[in-house]
């Protein structure tokens, strides 16, 4: 099953709630700090200065209720005023203007540059950009291209749309001299050819939509963010472009709730949390693409596994370990030779026969499936394992815990009858569901993808397996979207989308009914009249690839991980290393308690509990003379403040209970 990968940030509404956002958790009032420091709220539930707009998404109601991400959390007594953020499926107008920027863009740059070529300039998400041919572009000639910008912009210069005939089109863009545009016209199949005129200066190939005239754009709300590198048509043996990337907004004050948006997901940026927590790496030494888990980043990944274990067990799976190579005819038989190839790694020669490393672990799921024959009695049958695959992926994509070249996936495969396809599909769902509010994630964007023009499998089957899935999202009470003819060639699908503390949104779960697999291993069982069928398969993934997921839970929590999450829940701090010994003491036995705590000394206690801040611990534990005499700890936690001194097996009990019920303290 290929994983998913990491969607691009989107900002949306809930229909049902406009631009409202996930309440958030009560937190008791903290006490002023003894020690200087004041409490602080979870990263992923301080308020942030912006409203985040969804669109079709889909409410949770058995999210957690501590530690769940909250971006309307005040941080203080006041309330401040919003900023709703629109997108381009929920403003035309925004989109219209991100449009018209790309073409001013363009028309400053070649008032500039008169050797510019110009190629494609499209809206994105956050904004706009543009292609030139051109030589190497610097921040000052940013600067110069936006006060130029806002010159047009001032002239408040119609746009005026033409149809001309193709002919007309070529001739034009000859005496021009652009010939990226003569390709891009060859490409436009429908007649006749559309033009968007700027006044009378600039003119360039487009469909549409625009504003009616350049004043229409709020220049205030336009910047100019970035210059990078862009192969034409995206081919590394075509020419190296330059392609100026550009934010624009309805207003000024959302253009500075973007920017804040912006340094905030900068702030959140699990590469640089990954190296300050010192959590993961990825050694040049080795490779890139190649993660090394380091101790606290390897604890996180242990609960994370051991409670996705926990959980697929109660549900009635049984997990698996398969091998992370194979022989080279098992990729033949499933089709990945044939339709893969290009992400997957060179084949070994091991004794004349020649290796493959997995690109995916289904081929080895349907190989356990195979060892015996199956009666329809059996089914369902749930396997699950948390496999590592290995992808060929380009330096240049290669990007943090997003993208990387060997991963492990949260894989799992059920073989079931026709009439079993519903239940099951519900019971992913309501597993996915259990499964990431337990990271508080509340909000989600789904998609149903059905059957595409090529595909394998009868007519029957794919509307039973389609309604199947339906069904199931309609019991479920979900909202989703249906993608018509989105689906894989193998069976339709269910692709869910978690939406973060800043309101961006990444694919991680996705359910796949496959018709192509049982055909191609020949996997059958034998039903009620001894005749052998074949059963259907569905693949499903939850957390996607526990790298990326990581990452994720990177950038929603801020690196500020809840309790029950924390690499290090507790720093037992010493007043004087006169306390040491007891200090040890304590830590021994809450360790042997199974939490996790450490024992921090040798500098002034101000400077331990900062370093304590520093590094996220969510408790802190000082100890002075009185505590050893009384066998005693004062507590701070860094969410909630001051908690005040307790006997040590009080905070035991108080800090186990907070765990299990995946609570603060």
């Amino acid at each position: 099953m290929a994983a998913p990968s990491a969607s691009a940030p989107l900002l949306r509404s809930h229909p049902h709630r406009g631009s409202l956002v996930p309440s958030s958790p009560r937190h008791r009032p903290a006490a002023a700090s003894l020690f200087g420091f004041p409490p602080r709220r979870p990263a992923s539930s301080r308020r942030l200065p912006y409203t985040a707009v969804r669109s079709s998404s889909t409410a949770s109601p058995s999210a957690p209720v501590e530690e769940a991400p909250a971006a309307a959390a005040p941080t203080g007594d006041a309330e401040e005023e919003r900023v709703v953020l629109p997108t381009n499926e929920s403003s035309e107008r925004l989109l219209r203007i991100r449009h018209t920027c790309a073409h001013v863009m363009a028309m400053a740059v070649q008032k500039l540059f008169p050797n510019s070529k110009v190629t494609i300039g499209p809206w994105i998400e956050n904004g706009f950009y543009y292609d030139f041919d051109m030589e190497p572009l610097t921040d000052k000639d940013l600067k110069n291209i936006k006060k130029e910008m806002d010159r047009i912009i001032r002239q408040n210069l119609p746009l005026v749309r033409e149809e001309v005939s193709r002919e007309e089109a070529q001739k034009r863009i000859e005496a021009l001299n652009e010939p990226y545009k003569l390709e891009i016209l060859e490409s436009i199949k429908e007649e006749p050819i559309t033009i968007y005129h700027i006044g009378e200066e600039w003119w360039d190939l487009c469909a549409g939509p625009h504003v009616e005239s350049t004043g229409k754009i709020n220049r205030k709300a336009v910047e100019l963010e970035s210059v990078a590198g862009a192969y034409w048509r995206g081919d590394e043996k075509n020419q190296m472009l330059q392609r100026i990337y550009g934010t624009a907004w309805e207003n000024e004050d959302q253009l500075k709730a973007y920017i804040y948006f912006k340094e905030e997901a900068k702030r959140r940026d699990h590469r640089r949390l990954g190296q300050d927590l010192d959590l993961f790496s990825i050694q040049d030494d080795a490779g890139g693409g190649l993660v090394f888990w380091h101790p606290k980043g390897a604890i996180i990944r242990h609960i994370l596994e051991d409670s996705w274990k926990q959980i697929h067990l109660q549900h009635g799976y049984d997990l698996l370990y398969t091998p992370h190579v194979a022989k080279g005819d098992l990729w033949k038989i499933s089709g990945h030779i044939d339709f893969y190839k290009e992400n997957m790694y060179n084949q070994m020669d091991v004794e004349d026969e020649m290796y493959q490393l997995r690109p995916m672990n289904c081929p080895y799921h349907i190989l356990v499936y195979k060892r015996k024959l199956h009666s329809y009695r059996d089914f369902p049958i749930r396997v699950a394992e948390l496999g590592t695959v290995y992808r060929y992926e380009l330096s240049g994509s290669l990007h943090g815990l997003f993208r990387v070249r060997g991963f492990t996936q949260d894989d799992a495969h059920i073989f079931c009858l026709e009439d079993q396809i519903k239940d099951e599909i519900r019971g992913v769902l309501d597993l996915t569901e259990q499964i990431l509010g337990q990271f508080g994630f509340q909000y989600y964007e789904i998609n149903l993808s059905t059957r595409p023009e090529k595909s394998v499998g009868t007519d029957d089957i794919w509307e039973k397996a389609t309604i199947a899935l339906k069904n199931a999202l309609d019991d479920k009470g979900w909202e989703y979207k249906v993608d018509e003819g989105g689906g894989a060639f193998y069976g339709p699908k269910i692709d869910l989308k978690i939406e973060d503390a800043l309101g961006r949104k990444w694919q991680c779960s996705t359910v796949q009914v496959d018709f192509n697999l049982p055909e191609r291993f020949d996997i059958t069982y034998v039903d009620s009249n001894s005749e052998k069928k074949r059963p259907i398969m569905i693949h499903r993934a939850i957390l996607g690839s526990l790298e990326r997921f990581f990452g994720v839970l990177i950038e929603h929590y801020a690196g500020d991980f809840p309790l029950w999450l924390a690499p290090t829940q507790a720093r037992i701090l010493p007043v004087t290393d006169n306390e040491l010994q007891y200090c040890n003491e304590v830590a021994s036995e809450l360790k042997s308690r199974g939490l996790r705590v450490e024992v921090c000394h040798g500098e002034r206690l101000p400077k331990l509990i900062r370093n304590a801040e520093t590094q996220k611990v969510p408790l802190m534990a000082v100890v002075g003379p009185k505590e050893v005499q009384a066998r005693t700890l004062t507590i701070r936690s860094r969410h909630n403040g001051e908690i005040g001194t307790v006997p040590v097996d009080e905070f035991i009990t108080r800090l186990q209970l907070a765990v299990v019920n995946k609570s603060s303290l």
